[in-house]
């Protein structure tokens, strides 16, 4: 398999499907928002406010590897506005969840990013 990300994706469409796709897979109450990464057209920025009270919220590159597989990288974790240890048990196992469920979008989302 070729190593570097070498696909026709369309950043608009791959936002616009994921923005479809995410909220079968985030907890209840979860909002989110997908954006195209700047920087990379392989990639999106997905942000998500964790549902409850304590104001939690994770940045992620989701970057693609090929027509299926997506690196998720933990960009930042806020609390209530305020950069928190990303290394604490509850941002590591709340980190965890979320980047299995983006991954399992991602596999959702084969049927438009397979070659035709």
């Amino acid at each position: 398999m070729n190593q570097e990300a070498d696909l026709n994706l369309d950043q608009s469409t791959l936002v616009h499907a994921w923005q479809q796709q995410l909220p079968e897979y985030l907890n209840p109450g979860d909002s989110f928002q997908v954006e195209p990464d700047q920087g990379n057209p392989q990639a999106l920025r997905i942000h998500i406010d964790a549902a409850g009270r304590q104001f939690y919220s994770f940045d992620f590159q989701c970057a693609y590897m090929d027509e299926r597989e997506v690196k998720v990288e933990l960009v930042d974790v806020e609390r209530d506005g305020v950069t928190v240890n990303e290394q604490s048990e509850k941002i590591q196992e709340m980190t965890g969840d979320y980047v299995r469920h983006l991954h399992e979008c991602a596999q959702a989302l084969h049927k438009i990013t397979k070659p035709s």
